[in-house]
């Protein structure tokens, strides 16, 4: 697959309001996200709220005629995505519980491994040998994670850093399946994004039961907090009705999004992107939620955002040296933040 389009490039105007777009509606997944999750004790079915307001919103586009394929249904391409699938439902889940169990800050830090976990998941599964470059920014980036948790100065969360690695090893196995996954159905991305997202919210269903969710989730539905709370303020169901509606409808429209970015915005500009991303959830974790932002964490932010930056670089260079037969899938971060898997292509970026 080439990467370089034949059509004409996108304008200026076009590439700054897509990534001015995934800025904005990254921020807010996270912050958003973090919102409910400081008030619930029901992160999978917060995950589940999600995934079905997706779901919802993407009916209705099809019924009205806004997308370019138009959705179905089919047991067997549902039986030819339950790798995906799986790994999705997994992956957000436990992205969900490190969100939970650490600052908004510290949650680009928790999940910083996804990117040496993806070349030695590629290494190992499709044996596509990293240059020496790539290992020295991998080793940057496994640098920062380790200034992060070593060096933080504050309480960290371990058990949110274990969903923070785990959570990541997940994704990195993810960029192995999404290939075949896209071959499914038929390599349409958006019909992909619609059935992981189907999918997901119908296998997240036993799974909170499972997980000793059930009383929460009928508390938080029919408790008495709706009653008790000062005037003016938000109770917890309140918040968490609206945190869904607005990171379910984020979260649709960057997997629509994704369509476009893939045409518009190189490589290089998506990780720009990221990093000024990463920068600013920081800032905003500290004004929001009085995160602290310690000399520790700030070092292990700006290693792990100059590793990856240097990672994408370094491939930008070997790409332009020809086609090479050892390729590796860019892992797209939005994707754990939105609750939704962007499927737009066989490249995606790192985080």
């Amino acid at each position: 697959m080439s990467p370089q389009n034949a059509s004409k490039p996108a304008s200026r105007t076009m590439v700054i309001g897509v990534v001015l777009f995934y800025l904005v509606a990254a921020l807010s997944m996270v912050m958003a996200n973090k919102w409910v999750l400081n008030t619930t004790t029901t992160p999978l079915f917060f995950l589940q709220m999600q995934l079905m307001i997706a779901v919802i919103l993407f009916v209705i586009s099809d019924v009205m005629r806004f997308l370019p394929d138009r959705l179905t249904f089919d047991i067997k391409t549902c039986k030819g995505l339950v790798p995906m699938v799986s790994l999705n439902v997994v992956g957000l889940s436990f992205s969900n519980y490190t969100l939970k169990y650490v600052d908004a800050s510290f949650y680009q830090v928790a999940r910083g491994l996804v990117l040496p976990f993806t070349v030695a998941t590629s290494f190992v599964v499709l044996h596509s040998r990293p240059s020496l470059r790539i290992i020295v920014a991998c080793t940057v980036v496994t640098m920062g994670f380790f200034i992060g948790v070593f060096l933080d100065g504050t309480s960290v969360s371990l058990i949110g850093i274990f969903f923070g690695v785990v959570s990541s090893a997940i994704t990195a196995m993810h960029s192995v399946v999404i290939k075949q996954s896209l071959n499914v159905v038929n390599g349409s991305a958006l019909l992909l994004s619609w059935y992981t997202n189907l999918l997901s919210a119908m296998v997240l269903l036993p799974i909170i039961v499972l997980a000793g969710e059930g009383a929460d989730v009928l508390k938080l539905l029919f408790g008495a907090d709706e009653f008790t709370v000062a005037d003016g303020a938000l109770s917890t169901l309140g918040t968490f009705l609206w945190g869904s509606a607005i990171t379910g409808a984020l979260g649709f429209m960057m997997s629509i999004a994704s369509l476009l970015s893939i045409k518009v915005t190189s490589p290089i500009t998506h990780m720009v992107s990221s990093a000024v991303r990463g920068v600013a959830a920081s800032l905003l974790g500290m004004w929001l939620f009085h995160d602290v932002i310690t000399t520790g964490r700030a070092s292990s932010i700006a290693t792990i955002l100059f590793g990856s930056i240097y990672y994408t670089w370094v491939k930008h260079q070997e790409s332009q040296t020809g086609p090479s037969k050892e390729s590796y899938e860019r892992v797209p971060m939005e994707d754990v933040e939105a609750g939704l898997r962007k499927n737009g292509g066989p490249e995606t970026k790192p985080e």
